[in-house]
């Protein structure tokens, strides 16, 4: 097990009506004024903009809003957010949403207290030193924004997608209440699930060495996400599937399974190129893209391929036919992705595989020349998974 860093500050609040506890919490946190920020209108339809507002005001704290993050969220809302808070003199950013929403927050947070471009950080130009204060409530379990350190912004100007990692905007608190995700559509909650799947396999292809303890969390959490989202898929409002769903959700990609190893990370930035050309949701992407990074690399590691296709899937072991038991976990989590209803294939979600330069060019901007860790990718590597992911 390699040398590790654990950090996870956020406060997380789970549970039905939990919402209700957002002005408690902005109190405890000395919020004067908040700027809420979410989606396209969904909290409103559903009430829970209403319930967020009247738990605010009765903790006699101001607010204004700030709605229309979209999937990949963009930096023209990013710059919106950043003139309001400091033309209001906001000193909390609530973000009530999914990933895309909370990620559009940290950005705003960021930008607030700087008085440059805020994609100076994005573009490495510059590290963040002070951001505003972030809380949320989640109401689409998928990214892990809600308790990582990461924010994914896309740059409307040459659509780059671009993720930067900072402890300084990780959330303050997260309120976590499944039943807030009953009414999200299938397409959504799975897309959601293969995201979070994603998080915890970008940390499970690893090179370092004698890491059973957290490969064992991962294989276990892969396995309740599983056995969760074939209930949900049909019945919707199972609480208890929902709950498993919205914390696998947040362990996965708050660092704790990412602990005592090496990540890897290409198949996110493949799949981030995918997202910005084609504006594909991002679960959906991966989707594609996970089985052809994984049937490219699989010989990187047979062993551990056949162990995550005996531990994860219940594949039968053959110890003399190691590929064969590798090649059968790879097909399970690909016949699983179609079974919720997931694309597995370019032709799925519309994109080209006369595309695949500019996807290659682009990537090489956004990284470099080489990607990942489980298997240092070259362009060329990465240019033959997204012919993979073609077929």
């Amino acid at each position: 097990m390699d040398n590790f860093v654990f950090n996870s500050p956020t406060k997380f609040v789970f549970g039905k009506e939990t919402e209700n506890q957002v002005g408690d919490l902005l109190k405890s946190y000395n919020a004067k004024k908040v700027l809420i920020h979410y989606g396209t209108g969904s909290i409103k339809r559903s009430g829970l903009f209403d319930r967020v507002v009247e738990s605010i005001a009765a903790q006699s704290i101001d607010y204004i809003e700030l709605g229309g993050v979209v999937p990949n969220p963009r930096d023209t809302l990013v710059y919106e957010g950043i003139d309001l808070c400091k033309k209001e003199k906001v000193d909390f950013i609530l973000a009530v949403g999914g990933g895309s929403v909370i990620d559009s927050a940290k950005a705003i947070a960021a930008g607030a207290l700087y008085d440059g471009d805020f994609w100076d950080f994005w573009d490495k130009k510059q590290e963040i030193t002070e951001a505003l204060k972030v809380g949320v409530i989640l109401t689409i379990p998928a990214a892990g924004s809600e308790g990582s350190n990461s924010s994914v912004i896309t740059k409307t100007d040459g659509m780059l997608k671009r993720g930067l990692n900072c402890e300084i905007y990780r959330p303050t608190f997260a309120i976590i209440n499944p039943e807030l995700t009953y009414t999200l559509p299938a397409y959504q909650t799975a897309a959601g699930i293969i995201d979070m799947m994603s998080h915890i396999l970008e940390r499970y292809l690893t090179k370092s060495k004698n890491v059973i303890l957290v490969d064992r969390l991962a294989e276990g959490t892969l396995v309740s996400i599983i056995e969760a989202a074939r209930v949900v898929m049909k019945e919707p409002t199972n609480y208890e599937a929902r709950a498993t769903i919205c914390w696998a959700s947040t362990i996965a990609h708050n660092g704790f399974l990412g602990v005592g190893r090496i990540s890897d990370w290409a198949t996110h930035r493949l799949e981030h190129e995918l997202s910005a050309l084609y504006d594909v949701t991002h679960g959906a992407g991966l989707a594609v893209m996970f089985p052809a990074y994984m049937r490219y690399t699989i010989m990187e590691d047979i062993q551990r391929y056949r162990r995550f296709a005996i531990k994860v899937f219940g594949i039968k072991d053959n110890k003399h036919k190691p590929i064969k038991v590798a090649t059968a976990g790879i097909n399970a989590l690909e016949s699983f992705f179609k079974e919720i209803g997931m694309p597995t294939s370019f032709k799925e979600i519309g994109a080209n595989g006369e595309d695949i330069p500019k996807l290659v060019e682009k990537l090489r901007i956004n990284v470099g020349e080489r990607v990942g860790n489980f298997k240092s990718l070259t362009m060329e590597d990465a240019e033959n998974i997204y012919h993979i992911a073609c077929k």
